[in-house]
């Protein structure tokens, strides 16, 4: 793993270019306990053109709670690297003082506690107000979405993404990329892109019919900035037809693409491009294998895996800017592009502390519009929780326990199986849980809860597909989120066998028996990407289980043992 010393020792030795991060700044004010919005903001700006990233909002218009992840196991090459850093060794890595706010920001442990000192984060009434701040100062800079932006909450899912439309256009932006979107369907994605007053970009979006680029998605777009011509060059997500149901998106194609990523480098270089940046949607590990195989992307701005880091990471002559998820933070990225090549940067992740930045009015105003209809359903009081509930981690969140319960529950099942996604805000020991919180961790447009019987090889059979999915030492083959949460059934996980050798130890917690191959078992889940699913929407299964517990209390979950590490 590359340390900042390093970072700038070897950035330089490469490249002469300089580099520099303003993460120092905002943590030592965090580590002294006096953050105002003035120091978050505070930039010293450089160069001639800046770039603002927001990714992974998931639909969060208000302040939210979000835990970082405690386990986030790399393989193959990138393990021990970033991101694949967490809890005191991310602290220690980047010189984070326990208990500061950087800590609360930037790392799992103590979350509760700091969580109840610092506040809820996001609202994109506060990342307004941080990028208008940006543009007072550069009034050119480029504003880049990265995806997974139309998703991911109860009024998301009641206007078809159109909250979010109208509040992101608010904020202006240049361009964006896509994931998640696509499971609105392909008529409405087109419905909304063609009305769109800023570019929708993806280079590796093709017609699956004739296997060529989608009319739609344009591969690129240049900007003048700064008398600096820049192309943006779209990246979305690569997996759409494996990790979400392809029959809500038949007319599409993805995967990586990278010989024609290359192509598409090579045509804006040969237009003129001066510096080039790839608004990414492949998730972190996957944009550091591009960035070794691609040559001639200055910048890529990455989304998908929801990974913070304070500062850039550096593969070849391409810096990789990772900035978090659900509102959280802002990235900023100023360049010295000079003689037709980028010349050095510096760069602040920008932590959204809710209760520090102050709202943007206008924008606040509009929020609220869009959540008027629903606000009674939004606020109604479903329970209490005891415990903290949180979703991000390798393996079972808070969150997770509490749905697979809900599941076994109000479906009668001796399994139940929860996808892994990294999406969904997380709840502090002592808060009501609210419809809309429930929504927050359920919301998608495939959420039928199915019941179905499973011979305990199939069972195996899944496991060791989505495990492949995460822990494959091949980055490009890296194709899901993370591991499917089980309820009901404990097992062993090795993450450094091959595919078929990583699961063992299956076992029936209820009766503590070794799942039988050959015997059917009763298994609820959802989100099955399988088309035609019956079955009651998560969000009814998991009120209904909360109303009939009223104040939430979990077991601790030990039934997943990793090896392997």
């Amino acid at each position: 793993m590359i340390s900042r010393r390093d970072f700038l020792q070897v950035s330089m030795a490469a490249s002469a270019m300089v580099g520099a991060s303003g993460f120092g700044n905002w943590a030592r004010l965090a580590a002294q306990q006096s953050l105002t919005q003035d120091q978050l903001l505070q930039f010293d700006t450089f160069g001639n053109v800046s770039l603002i990233h927001v990714t992974d909002i998931h639909a969060q218009l208000k302040p939210i709670y979000f835990r970082e992840p405690s386990i986030n196991i790399g393989v193959g090459g990138n393990k021990g690297e970033v991101p694949h850093v967490t809890g005191a060794d991310f602290r220690r890595l980047y010189g984070i003082e326990d208990g500061s706010p950087s800590h609360y920001a930037l790392s799992s442990g103590d979350f509760a506690s700091l969580a109840q000192a610092y506040g809820k984060v996001g609202g994109l009434d506060r990342v307004a107000t941080v990028i208008n701040a940006i543009r007072a100062d550069r009034p050119d800079a480029l504003l880049l979405d990265g995806g997974d932006t139309w998703h991911g909450s109860m009024t998301c899912y009641k206007t078809e993404g159109q909250d979010m439309v109208n509040v992101m256009n608010a904020l202006k932006p240049d361009a964006m990329t896509f994931h998640w979107e696509f499971t609105l369907g392909s008529e409405r994605v087109q419905e909304i892109v063609e009305g769109l007053p800023f570019a929708a970009l993806g280079q590796n979006i093709f017609d699956a019919e004739w296997d060529e680029p989608a009319e739609l998605f344009k591969p690129y777009k240049f900007f003048e900035r700064g008398g600096v011509k820049i192309a943006v060059i779209g990246q979305a997500f690569p997996y759409m037809p494996i990790a979400n149901p392809r029959w809500m998106f038949p007319e599409y194609s993805f995967g990586i693409r990278d010989e024609n990523m290359q192509a598409m480098v090579d045509e804006v270089r040969a237009a003129g491009a001066e510096l080039v940046v790839c608004l990414s949607h492949n998730g972190f590990d996957v944009d550091k294998q591009m960035a070794s195989v691609v040559t001639g992307i200055d910048v890529i701005l990455s989304g998908h895996t929801h990974d913070a880091l304070p500062e850039p990471v550096l593969v070849g002559e391409t810096i990789i800017v990772a900035s978090g998820s659900n509102g959280k933070f802002v990235s900023r990225v100023d360049l010295d592009v000079r003689d037709g090549r980028m010349m050095g940067f510096r760069h602040k992740l920008i932590p959204i502390f809710s209760d520090v930045i102050t709202p943007d009015a206008k924008v606040a105003s509009l929020i609220d519009e869009q959540r008027a209809p629903y606000k009674a359903e939004l606020e109604e009081v479903i329970g209490t929780t005891d415990e903290l509930l949180y979703r991000r981690g390798n393996f079972n969140g808070t969150w997770d326990d509490l749905i697979c319960n809900a599941l076994m529950s109000e479906r009668e099942a001796d399994i139940a199986m929860s996808p892994g996604v990294r999406w969904g805000p997380s709840l502090i020991p002592g808060d009501n849980i609210t419809r809309e919180d429930i929504w927050n961790v359920t919301s998608m447009s495939y959420g039928e809860a199915y019941r179905s019987e499973m011979t305990g090889e199939f069972i195996k059979v899944i496991l060791e597909d989505v495990a492949d999915n995460i822990f494959n030492p091949d980055p490009y083959y890296q194709q899901g989120g993370d591991m499917v949460r089980i309820g009901g059934m404990g097992y062993r996980i090795d993450v450094s066998k091959p595919q078929g050798e990583r699961i063992s130890d299956m076992t029936l917690l209820k009766t503590g028996e070794a799942i039988d191959p050959s015997k059917t078992y009763i298994v609820a889940g959802w989100a099955s990407v399988n088309e035609g699913t019956e079955g009651p929407q998560i969000w009814d299964v998991v009120e209904s289980h909360i109303r009939k517990q009223g104040t939430i209390t979990l077991e601790p979950n030990n039934s997943v043992e990793v090896t392997g590490v």
